[in-house]
């Protein structure tokens, strides 16, 4: 399998989308590879000929690290966008190890911003104008168009989270192959279905990746199963695998396309991106909250 993969992606451009496309990585479980999906995703769509812009939304600075940017205490950041609402272009830092990858760096002021955040001027939509005036001004100077705006979320449901959500126009839901993973699924959607209700319309879960798959397992047979019959259309063909590599990566300050391109992981994390890029604008909208007790229930 690794042997094909490689064969048909490496070197492989990936298709264009009509319109840059801003994706919210979100699950408020934590532990169930957010920000590895959004930093690998990130980087196979960028090594794949595509301009890709990462944004650090979690105080944790993970993804920050991983993509080998700067994001010490005083770093302009994401802080500096949501709480004192400077603009986007001056956080954008450029990925050391690849090409066409910028990042906006989280760091440890975002943590206080939440209590910041409550009592200032429209809280929930300050990281999407700067999102939106930043993709406006590159335009008007003449510079190449950004193809996609990820944004990597805290595990949690609060302001942050919020402001990725009102930001981004499409939803990516990592799950891991677990039950516990499965319950907080449909918290997850309802919050999805109130954001769309009152802040952002266009919002639309479009995509759903199985990580950490094990496949000797009966429960991660399970849960895929599980989550690809209530969400035939959104989850993605290829699985995430357990990978020594995928965990050491960040260690390194990379992503594990670059640690090690020719691994199980990195390859499963190139696959996933072009179906990603060949989904392009498509996608349904989120189908009705499932109940903890009907997605994988256990006798």
């Amino acid at each position: 399998m690794d042997a094909r993969r490689r064969i048909e992606l490496q070197g492989r451009r990936f298709p264009r989308p009509p319109k840059t496309r801003i994706i919210t990585v979100a699950n408020q479980k934590g532990g169930v590879g957010k920000t590895t999906t959004t930093v690998n995703i990130a980087a196979g769509l960028a090594q794949s000929g595509l301009n890709v812009l990462v944004i650090d939304n979690d105080p944790q600075g993970n993804a920050s690290t991983a993509l080998g940017i700067e994001h010490r205490a005083g770093t302009p950041s994401v802080y500096e966008i949501l709480v004192e609402g400077e603009s986007l272009a001056s956080t954008v830092q450029e990925c050391p190890d690849i090409p066409n990858l910028w990042g906006v760096p989280a760091t440890i002021d975002l943590s206080g911003s939440e209590i910041e955040l409550v009592s200032l001027v429209s809280r929930e939509t300050r990281l999407r104008k700067a999102i939106d005036k930043y993709l406006a001004d590159r335009l008007a100077a003449g510079e190449e168009r950004i193809d996609y705006v990820l944004i990597d979320c805290p595990p949690s449901l609060g302001l942050l989270t919020v402001n990725a959500f009102v930001a981004g126009r499409e939803v990516f839901i990592p799950i891991q192959c677990e039950y516990y993973a499965l319950e907080g699924l449909s918290q997850l959607l309802k919050t999805i279905d109130l954001i769309r209700s009152h802040l952002n319309p266009e919002l639309r879960v479009s995509s759903i990746l199985l990580t950490m798959y094990d496949g000797r397992t009966n429960l991660a047979q399970q849960v895929a199963g599980e989550v690809r019959s209530h969400f035939p259309a959104e989850t993605f063909k290829t699985t995430i695998p357990r990978s020594v590599r995928i965990s050491e990566a960040p260690s390194y300050g990379q992503t594990v396309m670059t640690y090690d391109a020719t691994s199980t992981g990195a390859l499963a994390y190139l696959q996933a991106s072009r179906e990603l890029a060949e989904r392009g604008q498509g996608g349904s909208s989120p189908r009705r909250a499932m109940k903890p007790e009907a997605v994988g229930a256990q006798d």
